[in-house]
This record gives structure tokens, C-alpha cells and sequence, in this order.
């Protein structure tokens, strides 16, 4: 992969790598205080959080995975379990690799569900570790996993050759902004750099493409609806919803459904932005974030 493609955001900070049980995780580093860790999801990367990272780096220590989803650098050992429990256990074991404590998991989009999946099914690994989940716009019990428009990825990403052929379209500029690309995700345009992070590497690396095929061919609504079933039943978490008023792809009701079922819920409601929240409005996630977290 050309150097183009491996770019990350100085606002990132230090780009580091985890060793993990099937392969290497890099992430980024930034700030001090109590801990963020921050998941994206398919066909995006860190570089979703350097906003909102900017803007707590002073008063939190900010971690940003490269979870292996498709616009990643090193992609994972070939045998790796990238199901949804597997991509759980990956962000598990980051924080139990990294010693963290008193940490809160941020996810957006399946991020998100992958977020739920490692509190519900690594909570004998993490459950000392982790005090907060904060979910933005992401698969809640009450939503399909993908949804529309992109519940056909499974399908396609069974056969990684037909995965590259339809990933290999995001080389234009013009069919990313489309809405079965990010055209729902994202209200306004992006940095062309930050855009070329997250639709490339796929399509220019056999490995990333293996690993995001993996991902995607292994999913389904289940694990994130038991995820969420077991943090409504079992756990006392305290957990904030950040959510678009126009998200057209994670329905606002949904999460409002699941902040009214959760223990310990809370929600909150951004306007003017699209799923993407950290890249339409990381002034507002940024402040949702401090409040609770801090």
C-alpha cells in the first residue's frame, strides 16, 4: 500500500501497535487523564475520531484503533476470528494488552455493535476495566445488522473476488459520495486525504481486503441483538447515546427506544449531521463525551 493510503491524522497523535492473539492492532495515542477508546467501523479507520480527539486530548488519554474493517495498514494473521465475537474479543484484548483502567469504549456505526459485543461477551476480561460505553449512531437490538443500504455486503463479501470488484468502485470520488457509499453517512464533504483512507485500502491491499471480507461475510443481526439484550438485562453500565436527529440509517427512535430500556441510558440528540457524527459534528460529540465521561 502506497504511503497515501496508510495516512492518519497528525490530531491522532502518536501512532502506536498493539500485539494481540492474531496479529498486530495499531491505534493512536494522544492527551492524558482517563481513557477513551475509540472504535469505527467497515471502511473507516482512526482517522474518524481526529476531531473529536483534538478537542479532549487535554483533559483525557485518547486511544484511536485501526480495527481491521477494510481501511486498515497491517492486516491480522490469516486464521483470525474477525466475526463479531471476534472483533469484540479484539478490542478486549487491546485494553486488557494496554493496561487500561477506568476506560470508556466510544463506537460509531458498527463500531458500535462491536463495542456492545466485547462488554457483553469479554466481561470476565474487561468488565474491572471498562466504567462507561458511549454509542454514536450504531446497531442498537432494535436494528439489522447491516442495515439498509448496506445489508447486501454480507452476501457480496462471501466471495472475496466480487468484494474487491464492488469496493473497487470507491476509486471514484463521485460514487463514494453516493448513498450506498457514504452518501447517508456523511452530510458534507471530507478532506480528500481522510476520504482516500477510508475507501482505498481495500482495494489496494489482498490482506485488508481478506481481512474486512472476513468481517463482513461473518455478520449478522444475532450477536449485536444479544449484545444488547445482555446489557439491558445484566448490566448496570452507564451508557450515552450520541445520535443524529436526521441519521436515516440508525433510526433516532431506535436509540431512544434503547436509552428508555438500558439501566443506566442517556441520550443525547445532535442536529445537522448524518451516522458520520464524529466527522459532521465533533464539536458536538466532543462536548456529549466530556460531559459524561469526564
Amino acid at each position: 500500500m502506497s504511503a497515501a493510503h496508510r495516512w492518519r491524522s497528525g490530531l491522532l497523535g502518536t501512532r502506536r501497535t498493539v500485539e494481540v492473539s492474531v496479529g498486530a492492532i495499531e491505534y493512536f495515542e494522544r492527551g492524558e487523564g482517563p481513557a477513551l477508546v475509540f472504535s469505527h467501523g467497515w471502511l473507516a479507520n482512526a482517522n474518524l475520531w481526529r476531531k473529536v480527539v483534538d478537542q479532549l486530548s487535554d483533559d483525557f488519554h485518547c486511544l484511536s484503533l485501526d480495527l481491521p474493517l477494510g481501511s486498515h495498514c497491517t492486516p491480522m494473521d490469516a486464521n483470525a476470528d474477525l466475526s463479531p465475537s471476534g472483533v469484540g474479543a479484539l478490542i478486549a484484548e487491546a485494553v486488557e494488552r494496554l493496561n487500561l483502567t477506568e476506560t470508556t469504549l466510544v463506537g460509531n456505526d458498527s463500531g458500535g455493535a462491536y463495542s456492545q459485543i466485547a462488554l457483553a461477551e469479554q466481561g470476565e476480561r474487561i468488565g474491572d476495566r471498562v466504567s462507561r460505553l458511549v454509542l454514536t449512531s450504531c446497531e442498537t437490538p432494535y436494528d439489522e445488522w447491516p442495515p439498509p443500504p448496506f445489508d447486501g455486503l454480507p452476501a457480496a463479501a462471501a466471495d472475496a473476488e466480487v468484494l474487491d470488484q464492488l469496493l473497487g468502485a470507491l476509486e471514484d470520488p463521485a460514487i463514494r459520495s453516493s448513498p450506498p457509499a457514504y452518501g447517508l453517512l456523511l452530510k458534507r464533504p471530507i478532506e480528500a486525504e481522510v476520504s482516500d483512507s477510508y475507501a482505498l485500502p481495500a482495494s489496494r491491499d489482498k490482506g485488508v481486503l481478506h481481512d474486512v471480507a472476513k468481517a463482513m461475510a461473518s455478520t449478522s443481526t444475532a450477536p449485536v441483538r444479544a449484545a444488547g439484550e445482555h446489557l439491558i438485562t445484566s448490566s448496570e453500565l452507564p451508557v450515552q447515546l450520541i445520535w443524529s436527529s436526521e441519521d436515516e440509517v440508525f433510526p433516532l427512535a431506535h436509540a431512544e427506544r434503547y436509552a428508555k430500556a438500558l439501566q443506566n441510558g442517556h441520550l443525547v440528540r445532535i442536529d445537522d449531521s448524518y451516522s458520520f457524527t464524529p466527522e459532521d459534528r465533533p464539536d458536538a460529540v466532543a462536548e456529549a463525551i466530556r460531559g459524561f465521561a469526564g
